[in-house]
């Protein structure tokens, strides 16, 4: 076993507009040949903060997150604004989550791994007071839990914070082993983000890299959607996350990929999944099949239907959905494209109206946008 497992555990880099520095840097967008895994927030003046990472080849040590910055959804995003580079090379940083609080902070999570898969990992975890500042800088990172956290925490109307981490249920490491906490966990915040405490965890049993997400009911039960081998699992839970029951298949089907649920602010569910995809063998469950026809949907039921299935992008090799809302109800849809060859980040501004309709009406929405390209 390696000593230098514990090298994760170290704080990563943070490097500020990198390729001032060295215009021929591996941060730059000509030098990176894989790229993916976005995310994406809106500040309340509008400036639009974009994170995913990449690297020289695929998943693996060296991986590092990018973080680029802009005024406007469809402008030139240009070179990175920072990177988070890992401590040491035979670490990763990896599965960034973009989000701002109820105070307007905005938070930036990233994963930390020894190597590609470590068994602990780690959620960390830095904050920026002023996003709209003309040079925005962020706190020290922080190492808050055990895990991966992908997705945007959730704000309870009890005012607690609910994050969802997990150390998956797929390979093993040599280097760390953790039974204890292979679920989808659920970790809370009552200092609003100061602190994190592990309060529970679902356990369905077709869960695959779980990217789980949490949402609030109308009736005050909390709902846990969980990324599957074969759809989206499903788990509620009455006393704040807890504890869960009814974990079982949530009938919303998927190819074994990343999906975005939120409540708007129009009191209805957003789901962003990919539908009517086609998959090669549906029994098999294998990650990346059927990542195709990328559609978003509403519900004025809580998630008991849905209606609209706006396309957002039929191709292939589409996924990895991020989302925000801004004051004015436009709908902003982050994803990535072909990671390994076209290397895009593209968004999607829709509105509610777009996706009741099934087909854009507002003029301003607009699809396939590129934000970033890499290796040219």
């Amino acid at each position: 076993m390696s000593s230098k497992k514990d090298d994760a555990l170290l704080p990563a880099k943070f490097i500020y507009e990198p390729v001032k520095i060295d215009p021929g840097c591996r941060f730059a967008n000509c030098s990176r040949n894989f790229q993916g895994i976005p995310g994406i927030e809106r500040t309340s003046e509008g400036r639009f903060f974009v994170t995913f990472y990449g690297g020289m080849s695929g998943e693996e040590s060296g991986n590092f997150v990018v973080l680029l910055k802009g005024e406007s959804y469809d402008a030139d995003f240009g070179e990175p604004y920072m990177v988070v580079e890992a401590p040491t090379p035979e670490c990763r940083v990896f599965d960034p989550c973009l989000w701002i609080d109820d105070t307007g902070r905005l938070w930036l999570f990233y994963a930390q791994s020894y190597s590609y898969f470590d068994g602990r990992i780690g959620v960390w975890a830095a904050v920026c007071d002023d996003p709209d500042a003309d040079k925005p800088i962020f706190s020290e990172p922080k190492r808050i839990a055990n895990g991966i956290m992908i997705n945007k925490p959730v704000i309870l109307s009890s005012g607690e914070w609910l994050a969802c981490c997990s150390i998956w249920n797929v390979g093993s490491s040599e280097y760390n082993y953790l039974p204890e906490e292979r679920f989808s966990n659920v970790y809370r915040s009552t200092d609003k983000g100061e602190s994190f405490s592990l309060i529970g965890h679902t356990d369905y049993k077709h869960r695959s890299i779980d990217e789980h997400m949490i949402v609030e009911l109308k009736d005050g039960r909390l709902w846990m959607l969980i990324r599957a081998k074969t759809g989206i699992g499903q788990g509620f839970s009455d006393d704040k996350g807890h504890t869960w029951y009814c974990v079982s298949d949530s009938g919303l089907g998927g190819p074994c990929s990343r999906f975005h649920i939120r409540r708007l602010k129009s009191g209805r569910l957003l789901l962003v999944n990919h539908h009517d995809f086609a998959v090669q063998d549906k029994n098999r469950g294998i990650a990346g099949y059927g990542r195709s026809n990328l559609k978003a949907m509403l519900s004025d039921d809580d998630g008991k239907t849905w209606r609209g299935f706006l396309m957002i992008d039929e191709r292939e090799n589409v996924s990895y959905p991020d989302v925000t809302e801004d004051n004015e109800g436009n709908i902003y849809i982050i994803y990535d494209r072909e990671r390994y060859t076209e290397r895009e980040i593209l968004m999607a501004k829709i509105t509610e109206d777009d996706v009741t309709a099934g087909k854009l009406v507002n003029p301003e929405s607009k699809l396939r946008v590129l934000v970033n390209k890499g290796g040219i």
